[in-house]
């Protein structure tokens, strides 16, 4: 929603900074963001398939993108394909321990799919070096927020547009039943009055290749 092309603004006031999504909403509410000098310019497209030249990009940052790209090999090529010659590219995702209770308490439920997965820092990394990427580093932290209650976690999770796009998830409405159901289920993670929810945030960058 521009949080980071704010950033990227301030840091690089000189620099021309694209904000890309696929969502149209995503970019409207990226244009009304706080008071810039200059607001980023917006760019609707598939980062797969980015409409934009080859090597013209210095650098590309991208916050919580990848894990709702279907072709990762093809997008890193894709990123690097934009980088200038030695461009930088730097990225976080989210890991496979990610909401790892709210899975729990939706498996102790049902067999169906309610919790996106997220790939291993190891399955990144190989894909960002078999796309070309140099010098490329990874690393990863876990985080732990708190709730009152799971309806607060789900308010959240919708705030920040993580709803399940899961090829296994039920198609129409959650009845309240199982709902409920879940809610009991993730009373089991309760630690001193509040509900964890975990969060496995991988860090990545690379270095474009040289010229030649």
């Amino acid at each position: 929603t521009g949080y980071a092309s704010q950033g990227l603004l301030q840091r690089y006031p000189k620099a021309q900074v694209l904000a890309l999504d696929f969502a149209l909403p995503m970019l409207q509410r990226a244009r009304r963001r706080g008071r810039w000098l200059r607001r980023p310019l917006p760019l609707c497209a598939d980062a797969e398939h980015l409409p934009l030249a080859a090597a013209s990009c210095d650098l590309v940052f991208s916050s919580l993108t990848l894990q709702w790209c279907n072709d990762l090999p093809q997008l890193f090529q894709e990123l690097l394909r934009v980088l200038r010659p030695g461009g930088l590219l730097m990225f976080a995702s989210f890991g496979p321990d990610t909401l790892q209770e709210l899975r729990a308490a939706w498996a102790a439920v049902d067999g169906d799919s309610h919790v996106s997965p997220f790939l291993d820092l190891h399955d990144v990394g190989d894909a960002l070096l078999g796309a070309g990427g140099r010098d490329t580093v990874m690393d990863a932290e876990r985080l732990t927020l708190t709730y009152a209650d799971t309806d607060a976690l789900m308010r959240d999770l919708k705030t920040l547009g993580a709803q399940n796009a899961t090829e296994g998830r039920r198609r129409g409405c959650t009845g309240k039943g199982r709902l409920q159901a879940m809610r009991d289920a993730y009373e089991q993670f309760r630690t001193d009055g509040r509900l964890p929810a975990s969060y496995e945030v991988v860090y990545g960058h690379a270095w474009a290749p040289e010229s030649g």
